[in-house]
């Protein structure tokens, strides 16, 4: 049997435009900014509301591990995403490399440039070195390793202030509560408080990339895939890169 519609409301079922999405997307802390600003942009173009949930990457991962909502994973490095691949937590097929970084050591205020990092023990005096956990953040990582690959960590290790993830890490330096730290350089533009010292070498420690995919459990497969997608175009790279992030392998 054909329905029929009356004219007015015939008329308003063709021109109602696609109801908006709703989706989660977990994401690195050193994400905060430039994803934040990124999806406005997009929720202003589609209409789709991208809800962010910034953490360190393991604490995200282990969420994830735990069943929560995530349709979107972007993580600060290979491990994490490994993890939930291998437990087929994320649909393996959507998976890329979105966005790179660099690794620096910041200094309180207006610090002074340190070319030799051998001087860093002496000038932390009797201070604290913040950074993400050694064991578990990608920032905390990259930066142990960094300073194993330096021959530094035996003289640093003592004076750790481990932070649940980068952000905290950087928010103990630009407070002064620790007069130095190990952050991402995206995380040291986005902060006054802080400035750069020194910049650690990139074979001391493993590329720095974001990779992002979709969630096997996603309820929003389809919005968070475009989302994705999104973040590849040249208007989301130009937000990214104003914020210092390098695409993958630059």
């Amino acid at each position: 049997m054909i329905r029929q519609f009356p004219l007015v409301l015939l008329s308003a079922l063709l021109t109602t435009p696609a109801l908006a999405e709703d989706f989660n997307v977990f994401a690195a802390a050193s994400l905060a900014d430039a994803l934040g600003e990124a999806a406005e942009v997009y929720e202003g173009a589609t209409g789709d509301h991208a809800t962010l949930v910034f953490a360190g990457s393991s604490a995200l991962a282990r969420q994830i591990q735990a069943g929560a909502p995530a349709d979107l994973f972007i993580s600060a490095n290979q491990s994490w995403m490994d993890a939930l691949e291998g437990d087929s937590l994320i649909v393996a097929d959507s998976r890329l490399d979105l966005l790179g970084n660099a690794l620096v050591l910041i200094g309180h205020g207006e610090a002074a440039v340190m070319p030799d990092p051998a001087a860093l023990p002496g000038a932390l005096g009797e201070g604290r070195l913040a950074m993400a956990l050694i064991e578990a953040v990608p920032a905390g990582i990259y930066g142990k390793t960094a300073f194993e690959s330096l021959g530094l960590w035996s003289a640093v290790e003592g004076q750790v202030a481990q932070a649940d993830n980068v952000r905290a890490a950087l928010a103990l330096v630009a407070t002064g509560e620790a007069p130095f730290g190990v952050v991402y350089a995206t995380d040291a533009a986005a902060d006054t408080g802080v400035s750069v010292v020194y910049t650690f070498p990139e074979g001391s420690h493993p590329p720095i990339t974001y990779p992002a995919a979709v969630t096997s459990e996603a309820s929003q497969p389809e919005a968070a895939g475009a989302f994705l997608d999104w973040l590849q175009s040249d208007e989301a790279r130009a937000i990214f890169t104003r914020h210092g992030f390098t695409q993958p392998g630059e």
